[in-house]
């Protein structure tokens, strides 16, 4: 399968993609920090930067999956309040314009979009319909999900939508679905906290033991100010898609494509 990517950061949907054995062919990425770190984990992939000056048609017939993690800024609930949360009529959540567009010049056999799970909901969910119905008019039809972080062993819920477009001629037959396995692989344990019992998957390699005051930070970093590379790193990790999740959606993807 050969992958491209947009909104790219630093590069959790194309960690996935090499998880799998693909081919990530290209990344799409603005900001200077994630750059490096694509050039120096996919130094093979072609880069570009900014995505509305991108003329994707040279891809077109060459990728099979095209990912992007869209801007969520103005999706966010936290500007719920004050007319902040503008969805698809925002500046930065709006350039899943610039998405559509590449979809339509590249004519990928699969998208996979991401975004906060608030995205179905801004603008009276009228956002999403935008998108479902662009996807449409392409060909596509699609299927989505909140997925949590939880689902794939992460101490943490960090809830994100993900949607995974098709072409319209292709038959999923009843019950089934490309999030159908995300959670039955994880098998499911209980965490004690403060008064609290949170369900959570498997824990992940090097996992620290929660403890009632556990803040996720240790305490010799109490007080410190972090250089400049560290806080674009902590933003970056922030901003980033959890790439385990995308590994589940790639492996149903992959099965599929093996029929």
């Amino acid at each position: 399968m050969r992958h491209g990517s947009l909104f790219s950061g630093i590069g959790g949907f194309d960690l996935a993609a090499q998880w799998m054995g693909w081919e990530n062919v290209f990344h799409c990425e603005i900001e200077p920090f994630g750059q490096r770190v694509l050039a120096h984990h996919f130094p093979n992939s072609n880069r570009h930067e900014d995505i509305t000056k991108t003329d994707f048609t040279i891809y077109r017939g060459r990728i099979d999956l095209l990912s992007g993690g869209f801007p969520c800024q103005d999706a966010s609930i936290a500007k719920q309040h004050g007319g902040g949360q503008r969805g698809l009529r925002g500046d930065r959540t709006g350039l899943w314009r610039e998405m559509f567009r590449a979809i339509g010049e590249i004519a990928p056999k699969y998208v996979i979009a991401e975004n906060v799970a608030n995205i179905l909901r801004t603008n009276a969910g009228d956002d999403w319909r935008v998108i479902l119905g662009g996807l449409s008019r392409l060909g596509y039809n699609a299927e989505w999900r909140t997925c949590r972080a939880s689902e794939v062993g992460a101490p943490h819920h960090r809830a994100r939508v993900f949607l995974v477009a098709y072409p319209g001629s292709f038959r999923i037959q009843e019950a089934e679905s490309f999030f159908s396995f995300l959670a039955k692989e994880i098998p499911q344990r209980r965490r004690l906290c403060i008064r609290a019992a949170s369900s959570i998957g498997l824990s992940w390699e090097g996992e620290p033991e929660v403890l009632q005051v556990d803040d996720g930070l240790p305490r010799e970093l109490d007080g410190i100010t972090f250089p400049k590379w560290r806080n674009e790193s902590i933003k970056a990790y922030g901003n980033a898609i959890v790439p385990q999740v995308a590994l589940q959606i790639f492996k149903a993807i992959a099965q599929y494509e093996a029929r």
